[in-house]
């Protein structure tokens, strides 16, 4: 493991303030909006650059059915996420030109690990799209979530992130992959059929099975990225250093600032994000199968 040089300890030490000051609004809240949508939108953060750095699918029937697509999904039989060699190049600072051409470039490596791994497993597959913004916007799902930096739509099938000043003055390249690689475990979700059986449990549950359900959802996703992060590791983008400042700071503010517990507490999203980006593979995220003591 790379040691971490004295610079950057006080580097993240300063970076630990600005967190704690941004949490309450760097939300990653499942916002079901009163809109004539019926699919929410999936609104994501991401932790704020290290100072010095250079950075759903329609409801289910009435009746639960279909929980093998959650529980025994082919998908977690595929083994590791092919490495596509993904190497989306550098992120300077300032330059919104710059921000997209990264973002269209790590979408594309999604895009051809996940095809892959759907061909392993026999299933069909179809693209997201992706949408860069800089301020808010009303989605087919409806009002931008509060707060966060990306959502993805399962109306449009579509990855909203939003580049705030902040963000374009000090990138944080890992930060904005891991959280683009999480609204595409979303889209994952949605295309593999494992949100068929979401929302079919959804509609019939109580409210702490709907906050289950949805920590379920969203530490899959989370794990889903971890995976896709893996396949990067050891790289300029992905330095063991960097990573560990990233889970580190989920386990510290991960739930912070929200009124349920529908994202899971900070250790165990920390937890999942060091299950999925170890083992690399799809079916180390199977969280419906999980024990619930595991999901909280």
């Amino acid at each position: 493991m790379n040691s971490v040089p004295a610079g950057r300890l006080v580097a993240l030490v300063a970076a630990g303030v600005a967190l704690a000051l941004a949490a309450a609004a760097l939300t990653l809240v499942l916002a079901e909006v009163a809109t004539t949508s019926t699919d929410p939108a999936y609104g994501g953060r991401q932790p704020a650059a290290p100072s010095g750095s250079a950075g759903q699918s329609r409801h289910g029937g009435a009746a639960v059915a279909g929980r093998a697509t959650a529980t025994a999904n082919p998908l977690y039989k595929t083994g590791r996420l092919t490495d596509v060699n993904c190497r989306p190049g550098s992120l300077p600072a300032g330059s919104m030109p710059a921000y997209r051409r990264f973002l269209t470039r790590v979408t594309a490596c999604l895009n051809k690990a996940w095809a892959a791994q759907f061909r392993k497993a026999g299933m069909p597959f179809a693209k997201p799209r992706l949408r860069i913004i800089t301020r808010k916007v009303k989605t087919p799902c409806g009002s931008w979530n509060t707060g966060a930096d990306g959502v993805y739509c399962s109306t449009d099938r579509t990855m909203y992130l939003m580049i705030s000043k902040d963000q374009l003055r000090n990138p944080f390249p890992l930060g904005i992959t891991r959280l683009i690689a999480h609204e595409y475990g979303h889209h994952v979700q949605q295309v593999s059929g494992i949100w068929n059986y979401y929302w079919a449990a959804r509609t019939v549950a109580g409210k702490a099975k709907r906050l289950q359900l949805s920590r379920n959802s969203e530490l899959q996703a989370e794990c889903f990225s971890a995976v896709f992060m893996s396949t990067m590791k050891g790289t300029s983008l992905v330095t063991d250093a960097d990573w560990a400042y990233t889970v580190g700071w989920f386990r510290k503010n991960g739930a912070k600032g929200w009124p349920q517990n529908d994202h899971g507490k900070g250790p165990t999203q920390a937890a999942w994000m060091t299950r999925g980006f170890h083992r690399g593979s799809p079916g180390a995220c199977n969280t419906w199968a999980a024990n619930p003591r595991n999901v909280t």
